[in-house]
C-alpha cells in the first residue's frame, strides 16, 4: 500500500470511528425518550379506565362516555406507534453502528463549485443539529449514481428532474466491527472484491441483504417506478429474489406516507421460502410485507369439505405414477385446465348460465327440505335477466333469510319444541328469565309470567335449530358449486375450444374425483374463478403492489385469475424458464410472452450473470439447458462437480462419507436433495441413525443450518454450501431436465451426485472435462 493510500485508509478510519460514535450518541438519546414512552405507554394502559368518564344514565352522557373513550384509546394508540417508531429506528442504528456505510461517491453537480461527498448505507443518518446527512439512505435518489455509473459525467433523477455532474470518486469498503477491513476505488460495476467477499461466505439460513453488491441492471428493477408490470427473466442465482426484496424496501422508502408493508403481497412458491426471505426487510429497516402461497390463498376460498390436492401432490404424482393407465389423460387434463382456452370456456359458460343451468342445494330442517332447490331455481331465474349472476345471488339470499325468519315463527309451536324444552339445562331458564326481568316482563303484578317465559324459551331453541341454516345462506352454500363446475365438462361440445381429444375421459376422472370429495390442484383456480363468477368478489384495493417468485410455474389461467383479483396493482414476476419444473405439464413458459404480447405497461430484464455458485459448477449447469451458453458465471474458484459411481447398498456410507468430508471443510448448509418426498423420507431414516440431520417436507416453514433432507421442488429459491444429489441415475426422462437444472443450481461451492446406474441420460451432450468421477462401487 503506497503512502497516499494509507492516508487514504487512515483518514476514512477515523470518519468511521467519528460516525460511530455520533451513532452511539444517538442511540443513548433514543433509548432515553424510549423508557419514558415505554413508561407511558404501561401508564396508559393500566390507568385506562380510570381517566375514562363513564356515565350511561342520559343519551347526552352515552355520548360524552363514547368521546371520552375514544379520545384515551387515540391517545394510547399514538403513544404505542411512536414507541413502535423509536424501537425500529434504534434496531436500525444498532445495525448502523457496526457497519454504518458500505459505499462513497464524490459528486460534482453541474454549475456547483462544491464537491458532495455522499456515503451510502443501509439506512439514513444525519449529525447531531440534523443540518448534514454523515451516511445517505441507499434507496436515495443521489444512492442510485453508485449502482449506475463509474468515475465519469453521471446523472441521478429526483421528482423535480435530472441532476447532471460529474462523479469524482467511487469508493468501496468492507467494515466490520467499526473497522475497515477492505477499502478500494472502483469502476461502472461493484468491484469485484466485493462481490468475492460476499459470495466467498457460507450460505446463510436466511438470505442476506447485500445492498452494496447490487449491480447496475438489478439497481434498474429496483428503481423502477414507471411500468406497471417488471418482467424479470434471470437465471439461477443472478439475485432475482434479491432484487425485488430490496425493490419492496425501495418502494416503501419512495412512497412512504402512502404505502405501507400491508399495501404489499408476496406469492412465495413454499412456506419454508417465506422463512429464507424473512430477515430481509427488517434488516434494512422496513417491516415485511404479506407473504402467501398461491395455494394457500385459493384453500381459504374452497372450503373444508373438499380434500384439495396441492401442487406438490400433484408433482409427486407427475414423479412417480408413470405406470398409473390414467397418467396421460391426466397429464392432458392438467395440461388444459391450465390453458386460457380452458377460461374462454368457463367464461361462456357463466354467460349461459344466467339464463339456465344453475343448479342449487335443498335447505333442510330436521331432515327434511325446509325450501326446496327447485324453489330456489324459481326464484332466481324469475329475477330480471338483466341483473348480474352476481347480484341476482344477492336477492336471493336477502329472499331466503325473511323465508327463514316466517320457517322460525312457524317452528316455535310444533310439538318438537316442547320436547326439546324438557332437556334444557338450568342455565337457559336463568337466561330466560334475566331477559324478562330485562323487559320489564316479569314482575308480581302479571299472571302470564309462565307462558311468556315458555315463548321465550321456545324462541331460544328454534333461533339455535336454525343457526347453522342462517349460516349457510349468508354464506351463498345453498348453490351447488361442485355440481355446476362438473357439469361445464357434460355440456361443452368435443372439438369446442381446442379441446383434447379425451376430453370425455377428463370429465371422468375429475368426476371421480368429486364424487371422493378430492379436489385436483388443477382444478383449484378454475374452480374458484367460477365460483367468483357467480358469487361475485370484490378485487382488493388494499393490495398496491403483487410481487409474484417462481412465476414460472404458474399456468397462464393462474395469471389471468390473480390479474382479475387485483386489477389495481402493480406487478413483479420473477421467473426463470431454466427452472420451470411444472412447465412441461402447465406450458408455463408462453405466460410471460403473452403479458408482453398484450401491449400493457411492461418493462422486461434478463439477467444473465450468475453469482451463486462457483464458475465449475456454473459450467457444468449450463451444459444441462438450451440456451445455456447465454449464462455468464462470476469468476469465483472453486471445485468441479463430482460424479460418484456406487452400489446402492453402499450408497448411504458413500454419502456419511462425504457429509463428514464438507463438515470438516467448514461447510455449514449441506442440502441432501432427493427427487421425490418418499426418497426423501427413506433417505432420512438410513442417514438419522447416523448424522444428525434435518427433514424438509412440504410443510416445514423454518429452514435450519446443518444438513437437510429435501425432496427436489422443495430446494427453489433455497441456496447451499453444498449439494449432495442422492441418486443421479434418477433423472432419466427428459421432462425432468428442468427439474434436474434447479436441483444442480442450489450448490454455491460443492456438489457431489452419486449414481447407482450410470450416470443421467440428461447428461450425455455435458463436457467430460467440466465434471469429475469417482468410482465407490
Amino acid at each position: 500500500m503506497s503512502e497516499l493510500q494509507n492516508k487514504d485508509w487512515q483518514l476514512e478510519q477515523e470518519r468511521v470511528h467519528s460516525v460511530a460514535g455520533e451513532i452511539d450518541k444517538t442511540i443513548n438519546k433514543l433509548k432515553k425518550n424510549t423508557g419514558s414512552v415505554s413508561s407511558d405507554v404501561l401508564e396508559l394502559r393500566k390507568t385506562f379506565w380510570e381517566d375514562v368518564t363513564v356515565n350511561l344514565d342520559e343519551p347526552d352522557d352515552v355520548i360524552e362516555t363514547a368521546a371520552s373513550i375514544k379520545q384515551q384509546a387515540e391517545l394510547l394508540s399514538e403513544r404505542e406507534r411512536t414507541h413502535k417508531q423509536l424501537d425500529q429506528k434504534l434496531n436500525t442504528l444498532e445495525r448502523l453502528k457496526y457497519s454504518p456505510y458500505f459505499g462513497r461517491i464524490d459528486f460534482l453537480e453541474e454549475g456547483e463549485k462544491t464537491v458532495d461527498r455522499v456515503y451510502l448505507g443501509i439506512a439514513s443518518f444525519m449529525d447531531q443539529q440534523d443540518e448534514n446527512f454523515l451516511v445517505y439512505d441507499w434507496r436515495a435518489p443521489i444512492s442510485s449514481l453508485y449502482y449506475d455509473y463509474s468515475p465519469g459525467p453521471a446523472q441521478y433523477q429526483t421528482p423535480e428532474g435530472f441532476i447532471q455532474g460529474e462523479m469524482q470518486l467511487k469508493r468501496q469498503f468492507i467494515i466490520k466491527a467499526a473497522k475497515i477491513k477492505g477499502m478500494f476505488d472502483t469502476g461502472v460495476t461493484i468491484g469485484d472484491e466485493m462481490l468475492q467477499e460476499v459470495l466467498g461466505n457460507n450460505a446463510s439460513t436466511q438470505m442476506k441483504s447485500i445492498v452494496a453488491t447490487i449491480q447496475r441492471e438489478q439497481n434498474a428493477i429496483i428503481r423502477n417506478e414507471k411500468n406497471n408490470l417488471l418482467i424479470v427473466q434471470g437465471v439461477a442465482g443472478s439475485g432475482k429474489t434479491s432484487a425485488a426484496l430490496q425493490r419492496v424496501a425501495f418502494l416503501l422508502y419512495r412512497y412512504r406516507g402512502t404505502i405501507t408493508s400491508e399495501n404489499i403481497m408476496l406469492f412465495s412458491p413454499n412456506p419454508l421460502f417465506n422463512s429464507y426471505v424473512a430477515t430481509v426487510l427488517p434488516e434494512l429497516g422496513e417491516e415485511n410485507m404479506q407473504q402467501t402461497t398461491f395455494q394457500e390463498f385459493l384453500y381459504q376460498r374452497i372450503g373444508k369439505n373438499f380434500t384439495v390436492e396441492d401442487p406438490f401432490n400433484q408433482m409427486e404424482y407427475l414423479l412417480n405414477e408413470e405406470n398409473d393407465p390414467d397418467y396421460q389423460t391426466r397429464l392432458n387434463g392438467i395440461r388444459y385446465k391450465a390453458s386460457l382456452d380452458f377460461k374462454k370456456m368457463i367464461d361462456q359458460y357463466s354467460i349461459e348460465l344466467s339464463t339456465k343451468g344453475l343448479i342449487f342445494r335443498d335447505l333442510k330442517f330436521r331432515g327434511d327440505p325446509l325450501i326446496s332447490k327447485r324453489d330456489i331455481h324459481q326464484y332466481f331465474y324469475s329475477l330480471d335477466r338483466n341483473i348480474s349472476i352476481p347480484n341476482r345471488m344477492l336477492l336471493v339470499k336477502e329472499w331466503l333469510l325473511r323465508e327463514l325468519k316466517r320457517a322460525m315463527k312457524r317452528e316455535r309451536s310444533r310439538s318438537w319444541v316442547e320436547e326439546e324444552l324438557q332437556f334444557l339445562e338450568k342455565e337457559d331458564y336463568m337466561e330466560a328469565f334475566k331477559q324478562l326481568q330485562q323487559k320489564q316482563k316479569f314482575s308480581d303484578d302479571t299472571f302470564d309470567d309462565f307462558d311468556r317465559e315458555q315463548r321465550l324459551l321456545a324462541e331460544m331453541v328454534v333461533k339455535q335449530k336454525f343457526r347453522p341454516l342462517f349460516s349457510i345462506v349468508k354464506q351463498l352454500k345453498f348453490i351447488d358449486m361442485p355440481n355446476i363446475y362438473l357439469q361445464l365438462f357434460n355440456r361443452v361440445q368435443e372439438g369446442a375450444c381446442g379441446l383434447p381429444a379425451d376430453w370425455n375421459e377428463i370429465y371422468r376422472l375429475t368426476e371421480k374425483r368429486f364424487a371422493d370429495m378430492v379436489m385436483s390442484y388443477e382444478d383449484t383456480a378454475p374452480y374458484v374463478y367460477l365460483q367468483d363468477l357467480l358469487e361475485g368478489r370484490k378485487s382488493s384495493t388494499a393490495i398496491r403492489h403483487i410481487f409474484i417468485d417462481e412465476a414460472q410455474d404458474y399456468s397462464p389461467f393462474q395469471f389471468a385469475f390473480i390479474r382479475r383479483l387485483f386489477p389495481y396493482s402493480k406487478m413483479t414476476l420473477l421467473g426463470d424458464f431454466n427452472q420451470a419444473i411444472f412447465s412441461g405439464v402447465t406450458e408455463a413458459e408462453t405466460v410471460l410472452n403473452q403479458i408482453v404480447a398484450a401491449g400493457e405497461d411492461t418493462a422486461a430484464f434478463n439477467l444473465t450473470k450468475t453469482y451463486r455458485s462457483t464458475k465449475e459448477i456454473v459450467e457444468y449447469t449450463k451444459a444441462l439447458i438450451p440456451g445455456g451458453d447465454q449464462i455468464e458465471p462470476f469468476n469465483r474458484k472453486g471445485n468441479k462437480p463430482v460424479v460418484t459411481f456406487v452400489n446402492k447398498n453402499t450408497l448411504i456410507n458413500a454419502i456419511i462419507e462425504k457429509l463428514n468430508d464438507l463438515q470438516e471443510a467448514g461447510h455449514r448448509t449441506i442440502a441432501i436433495i432427493c427427487r421425490t418426498s418418499e426418497e426423501s423420507k427413506q433417505a432420512y431414516e438410513a442417514l438419522n441413525k447416523e448424522v444428525s440431520l434435518h427433514l424438509i417436507e412440504k410443510g416445514t416453514i423454518i429452514y435450519e443450518k446443518g444438513t437437510n433432507v429435501v425432496p427436489s421442488y422443495l430446494a427453489k429459491g433455497i441456496e447451499f454450501d453444498a449439494v449432495i444429489l442422492y441418486d443421479l441415475s434418477q433423472y432419466n426422462r427428459e421432462s425432468e431436465r428442468k427439474l434436474f437444472y434447479t436441483v444442480c443450481t442450489r450448490a454455491m461451492h460443492e456438489l457431489h451426485m452419486m449414481a447407482t446406474n450410470g450416470i443421467s441420460p440428461l447428461m450425455e451432450k455435458i463436457p467430460k472435462e467440466t465434471y469429475m468421477i469417482e468410482n465407490k462401487r
